[in-house]
């Protein structure tokens, strides 16, 4: 395997130049926020201008010659296995950056991490993404997943996205509007699509400075006053379902489940809809600990639990 990943980088790399960071078996427990996971066969970063068609072509050559590759954003929402990844893992880390375009316009690169887009849209006097304060992840995630939080997701500010299509023989780069009717609870169209997010821009509006970082203030100290950054976790395990008729958390709570632990992975002691890694969790453990509170709900109330974080080995 490796080999042949060598061959296909080389040759990429030869038509299609840009700065890249190659890494092999490279521990992914290093880059995701739950900090556990085996290695990558290859972990690569590439950045500067020659990103798009750099990572068009790898693509495109991983698929035709069998390649397993996976997309990783800011970490925030995966468990890899302790086994790690195969094939080649795409660092989006190194394309960052915005860019202004109109008065209530940012366009970001996908690889931006949203504390900081957030901290760029608030000294340029925009308001509208005080809602992702501390929240981890990159840009590119958020928009995959359609984040939400405070009662707001990131599809209520998209306006268009800048997308490669890989899907196709020839990948095809071109930007793809907003369409807010496919977009969900946690729920976007590039879940079911092969797409790579390349940047996403958001509509927002006029405001002042100071109010607008006394709300992200706000969100901040709320996170840090519900425990979000005491432990490696990856923030809410399972979605919540309205049909549920009362939060995904609040079940786990009522069950006694908080506290419930799997080797070094542990229900919250202070929110049962997060596990966090309380020293010397693996994978497994995580894992483990997930289906287990699934079975454990479906038992005492019916009710199947979908898990928001993502398995990836």
């Amino acid at each position: 395997m490796k080999e042949k990943i060598e061959r296909i980088v080389k040759s990429c790399l030869e038509r299609n130049p840009c700065d890249l960071d190659i890494r092999y078996g490279e521990p992914m427990a290093n880059h995701c926020t739950f900090k556990v996971g085996g290695p990558a066969d290859c972990l690569l970063r590439p950045s500067g201008d020659g990103f798009p068609a750099f990572a068009a072509a790898l693509l495109a050559r991983a698929k035709a010659e069998g390649v397993p590759f996976f997309v990783l954003g800011g970490g925030a929402n995966i468990v890899v296995a302790d086994s790690g990844v195969r094939g080649i893992v795409l660092d989006m880390g190194g394309w960052i950056g915005k860019t202004k375009h109109g008065e209530k316009r940012l366009r970001f690169l996908s690889g931006t991490i949203l504390d900081e887009a957030v901290e760029v849209a608030a000294s340029a006097g925009l308001s509208g993404m005080e809602f992702l304060t501390g929240m981890p992840g990159s840009i590119g995630g958020a928009v995959w997943m359609n984040a939400r939080c405070y009662g707001r997701e990131i599809s209520d500010l998209l306006v268009e996205t800048e997308v490669i299509d890989f899907s196709r023989y020839v990948p095809e780069h071109f930007r793809l509007p907003a369409n807010p009717r496919e977009f969900g609870y946690k729920r976007s169209p590039f879940q079911s699509r092969r797409m790579l997010i390349l940047s996403a821009s958001f509509r927002l509006e006029p405001g002042e400075v100071g109010s607008i970082r006394a709300k992200m203030d706000g969100y901040r100290r709320d996170r840090e006053d519900k425990g979000h950054y005491r432990f490696p976790s990856a923030g809410s395990v399972f979605k919540n379902n309205p049909t549920f008729g009362k939060p995904t958390g609040k079940i786990i709570d009522e069950l006694g489940l908080r506290g419930l632990q799997i080797g070094g992975a542990q229900v919250a002691p202070w929110h049962g809809n997060m596990i966090v890694n309380i020293g010397d969790a693996t994978a497994a453990d995580i894992r483990t600990l997930t289906d287990d509170l699934a079975a454990r709900v479906k038992s005492a109330t019916g009710f199947d639990l979908e898990p928001e974080i993502l398995f990836v080995h």
